[in-house]
């Protein structure tokens, strides 16, 4: 089905672009295009509210399934410690790469862009993330509140509490394991009927796109667009040559699980819409599914990558766009600066932006530059989910090989034969 689903998806790109730029040449009122573009989009907004209606019971059963198969906590904490230390480290890669591509290829120096007047809003509410708020958030004060509102980090951190208790409680716990076991069988299962419908999401998330903005935008952009996507490529060059460190010529093997996710992530800009396939590739890969559905929800609340070096980069960008020098002491206090607010992008509607319009504040950098990336900020966000699922993948295999020192990998020999979606 993976071989064929890419195609359907590929297939449905390419005709949403052709779609997509007919549209914007053939309607010239815009309140029509949108009404037209509107309606099209409700086939992504279905897609995208059925992945979001299995994340959460998805995420509680395997990560609770996975807790209890480790046998004790001294496991948990482990594995846990090794996660936290790869996010850390990544984050700081992801930032610094940032910074100094941004310096090396200057995409807002002389950038034939006009800029919004310094004193404009992007609109962006800053109170919206504080780390207080962010510690706090931790921590959910209801179980079904945290469900409903698909608060991965919360149910997180009830799922560890609930995987723990059943570890300790053993033998009369073993019913609601068998239970919970079910549930995650049947999640996936949802998940294989869900994932059908991707291709019509993804015809109308790239539809929608180029018919409101246009083919033109992405020349204007085009320097600043494509230093970043560099960058990002770079960024996987790094990680894919980290991940080949620990364990070799598997890593080819990785990718071509892991091209699926990646293309459902870049053509829907969500990286939340591929993870339920990412599980089930790096299963396929030989990552334990205690592993990876422990370290997984955790990268998606301390680990997107994509997000964090879009972070330094496009505050840069925008600096150099409003001649603003910055030296390199400003610089690296920056990538220490965001080295603890991008901890708190999860659960924060848009957050990248705001913690860049905090940024851009502390370093008294008009907040109006947020207006210029704007424009261009749902095909960058294509780029990011993308790396996001990169470098989470990434860093469940490198756990699992640190924790197992060896991965069961399964052929593509032993995959089941395809099935039509």
């Amino acid at each position: 089905m993976a071989k064929r689903l890419t195609m359907y998806i590929l297939i449905a790109m390419v005709v949403g672009i052709i779609l997509g730029i007919t549209l914007n040449k053939t309607v010239a009122d815009p309140a029509t295009l949108k009404e037209i573009t509107g309606y099209i989009s409700i086939l992504t907004e279905i897609f995208l509210r059925l992945i979001k209606m299995i994340i959460a019971p998805l995420v509680f059963a395997t990560l609770v399934v996975g807790i209890s198969h480790m046998g004790d906590t001294a496991a948990l904490g482990r594995v846990g410690a090794r996660a936290i230390g790869w996010f850390l480290g990544a984050s700081l890669l992801s930032l610094t790469l940032g910074l100094v591509m941004v310096n090396l290829l200057q995409p807002g120096v002389g950038a034939d862009l006009v800029l919004p007047p310094e004193g404009a809003s992007a609109g962006l509410s800053q109170g919206d993330f504080s780390l207080k708020q962010f510690i706090t958030h931790l921590v959910p004060k209801s179980f079904f509140e945290a469900m409903a509102t698909n608060e991965i980090l919360q149910i997180l951190v009830f799922s560890v509490f609930t995987g723990v208790a059943v570890t300790a409680i053993g033998e009369k716990a073993a019913p609601l394991v068998r239970g919970i076991e079910a549930l995650a069988q049947v999640m996936l299962q949802i998940t294989d009927y869900v994932m059908r419908f991707a291709p019509f999401a993804v015809f109308a998330a790239v539809t929608t796109a180029l018919a409101e903005q246009g083919p033109t935008i992405l020349i204007s952009f085009g320097k600043f667009m494509g230093s970043f996507y560099l960058s990002m490529f770079v960024l996987w060059g790094v990680l894919l040559t980290l991940c080949f460190l620990v364990v070799g010529s598997r890593t080819g093997l990785l990718i071509r699980y892991i091209r699926e996710p990646i293309l459902l992530a870049f053509s829907t800009a969500s990286s939340e819409a591929a993870f339920p396939r990412t599980l089930e590739a790096l299963d396929r890969f030989g990552v334990p599914p205690r592993i990876a559905s422990f370290v997984l929800p955790l990268g998606y609340s301390f680990n997107l990558d994509g997000s964090m070096i879009y972070c330094t980069f496009a505050t840069m960008f925008i600096a150099q766009a409003y001649g603003v020098e910055l030296t390199l002491g400003h610089q690296f206090t920056m990538l220490l600066i965001l080295m603890v607010t991008s901890k708190g992008i999860a659960g924060v509607p848009r957050a990248s932006l705001v913690i860049i319009s905090s940024t851009l504040a502390f370093f008294d950098i008009p907040e109006a530059g947020l207006l210029l990336i704007l424009a261009v900020d749902h095909f960058l966000d294509m780029g990011r989910s993308a790396t996001n699922v990169v470098g989470n993948a990434v860093a469940s295999v490198v756990v699992a090989k640190w924790e197992t020192k060896h991965l069961d990998v399964i052929e593509p020999a032993e995959i089941e034969p395809a099935h039509a979606p």
